[in-house]
């Protein structure tokens, strides 16, 4: 029975990609843009309104964690820890990597990393709520991969032609 519980959660971290593009989309740059908008629209504050996120998503988490362990309701604790490492993730990539409030990576050359800074540059460089684009986290778009691999082979090219030397 415990094999089903250490499934959830993996399978809980995925749907969360998922649950967290729609929710980008439709509440984030929907009914809730004006919490969302200073993190599009930066007023050089360390804690943005935008923020108030976190807890919409750990609230549900804590619950399910806290409710599921008090009741000896695994289902859903092991919910609630999908939600919660989904989240530790959405904060290293997001928070740590993409934006740098902390300099933990600030020089990584990884491709991933690239990728995902670009696809966010993308979403960021529309300042409205209105046709935004790249709003999942840790799934890359084909395009944006493809743009960091291009890039890469220019570099490789200028860097060995004849005329760089």
């Amino acid at each position: 029975m415990i094999l089903v519980y250490i499934i959830i959660t993996p399978v809980v971290f995925c749907l969360m990609e998922g649950i967290t593009w729609l929710t980008h989309k439709y509440i984030m740059h929907g009914f809730l843009w004006y919490l969302h908008k200073d993190h599009h629209q930066p007023q050089g504050h360390f804690i943005e309104k935008n923020d108030a996120f976190f807890l919409i998503f750990a609230i549900p988490s804590w619950l399910c964690i806290m409710l599921g362990l008090q009741h000896e309701n695994h289902y859903a604790a092991a919910v609630g820890f999908g939600i919660a490492l989904y989240g530790a993730a959405y904060f290293l990539i997001h928070e740590v990597i993409i934006h740098q409030r902390l300099k933990w990576f600030t020089r990584s050359n990884n491709r991933y990393v690239k990728a995902i800074r670009w696809a966010h540059k993308m979403h960021h460089k529309h300042l409205e709520k209105e046709s935004g684009e790249s709003f999942g986290m840790l799934v890359v778009a084909k395009k944006y991969r493809d743009k960091i691999r291009r890039d890469e082979t220019f570099q490789k090219q200028q860097y060995s032609s004849p005329s760089s030397k």
